[in-house]
């Protein structure tokens, strides 16, 4: 065949790749095997009925037709609403514009704010798509390790040093995938400083910001940000909506006036049925107080369930749906502690490096189950670890 664009080639990123630990996990189980899953992040509860009737009742009404570009008035209304309450800024619908999923958002925001060659900062541990998002753009980017051991909180000077004259965007994520971090207020004015002065874009990626068990800060709000930040965002993680692929993008007026054209020769606007449920679950709620507390619970009861683990310590893990543990005083290859404990206990983990090397060393463990298989699987985690230990003395 002929041969492929370097655009679509360079997206899958080369080398070392944890994410073939939960692969072959869920090759396993889907064989039969009693494999515990906690390498990945969706939820093992469906959609609120609620949303699913909104969803049924618009189909049989007839609402399958093509859609406005940038979303339908009323979901552009209601998501407007909830862009109000996450960042603290008051928002108009010709702010947002709907897409499919937090990821179609993502990559939105990185095609419209960098060019081919142009750079950015992506501060770590990162969600895996990321680099892709921008190798898919013709952008170089720069990751900036956080620190383990002060809780995953970014570094500004850190940040501020990867600064080049081609650099146009810094791309953050709080609540954090994979860490369970939330940024402080004082982590995220000073991230805000450094884009002000060197007139930067901020990407802020702020799915789980019903998950963050505190007060949510969005840097949208900080004086003199609301006109360069650009905030993700998504039904899938605070409405249990995952497989549904609903997100959306907040920005300034004429940055998403102009997003609509790239609505227009990539994904000709979304399904109107889906859109219709999606305007009745963000008007009423549907699922978000109950998932954020379900969420608390199973934090609280696992990091209960681990506390006093021989030199296993808890990294970041305030928010979201991870728990981060630190098993480098027992294994500093992350990736090879999470193939063992597989093979030995039918668990599995996402190796912490396959999220950059910050998180090397750690596990993450998605919280996606209940309480009872929580509990088993830590009480798995501190069988195994004594064993290894044995192992290897």
């Amino acid at each position: 065949m002929p041969t492929p664009s370097n655009r679509i080639s360079g997206i899958v990123p080369s080398g070392k790749d944890g994410w073939e630990v939960h692969f072959t996990a869920w090759s396993r189980k889907q064989a039969g095997e009693d494999i515990i899953m906690l390498s990945v992040g969706d939820h093992d509860f469906h959609t609120p009925s609620e949303t699913v009737e909104a969803c049924v009742n618009a189909v049989r009404a007839g609402h399958h037709h093509y859609t406005q570009l940038p979303g339908i008035p009323a979901l552009r209304a209601a998501m407007a609403k909830l862009s109000t309450r996450c960042t603290g800024v008051e928002t108009a619908p010709d702010e947002v514009i709907a897409t499919p999923g937090g990821q179609a958002a993502l990559y939105a925001a990185v095609q419209g704010t960098i060019d081919h060659g142009e750079h950015a900062i992506v501060v770590a541990p990162y969600y895996a798509t990321y680099p892709g998002t921008f190798r898919a753009a013709g952008a170089d980017f720069t990751v900036v390790e956080t620190r383990a051991e002060h809780g995953f909180q970014p570094d500004a000077a850190a940040i501020e040093n990867a600064v080049t004259p081609k650099t146009r965007a810094i791309l953050i994520n709080s609540p954090n995938n994979p860490t369970g971090a939330v940024y402080t207020r004082k982590s995220l004015e000073a991230i805000a400083d450094v884009c002000r002065r060197h007139d930067l874009w901020l990407l802020s990626d702020e799915v789980y910001w019903t998950l963050g068990g505190g007060e949510h800060v969005s840097p949208r709000a900080l004086p003199g940000m609301a006109e360069r930040t650009l905030v993700i965002n998504s039904m899938s993680k605070s409405h249990g909506m995952t497989g549904w692929r609903i997100g959306w993008l907040t920005g300034p007026r004429p940055f998403i006036s102009l997003l609509i054209s790239l609505n227009l020769v990539s994904t000709y606007g979304m399904p109107d049925f889906i859109s219709r449920a999606a305007v009745e679950a963000l008007e009423n709620d549907y699922g978000i107080a109950e998932i954020a507390e379900r969420y608390a619970a199973r934090r609280t009861m696992f990091l209960d369930a681990i506390r006093g683990m021989n030199d296993v310590v808890v990294r970041g893990s305030e928010g979201g749906m991870y728990v981060m543990l630190d098993i480098s005083a027992i294994e500093p290859d992350d990736e090879k502690f999470a193939w063992a404990f597989l093979e030995a206990e039918k668990v599995g983990v996402m190796p912490g490096s396959s999220f950059g090397e910050a998180a090397a060393g750690h596990l993450r463990i998605s919280m996606c189950q209940p309480e009872s298989v929580l509990l088993e699987a830590a009480r798995r985690l501190r069988h195994f670890i004594s064993m290894y230990r044995r192992e290897a003395a």
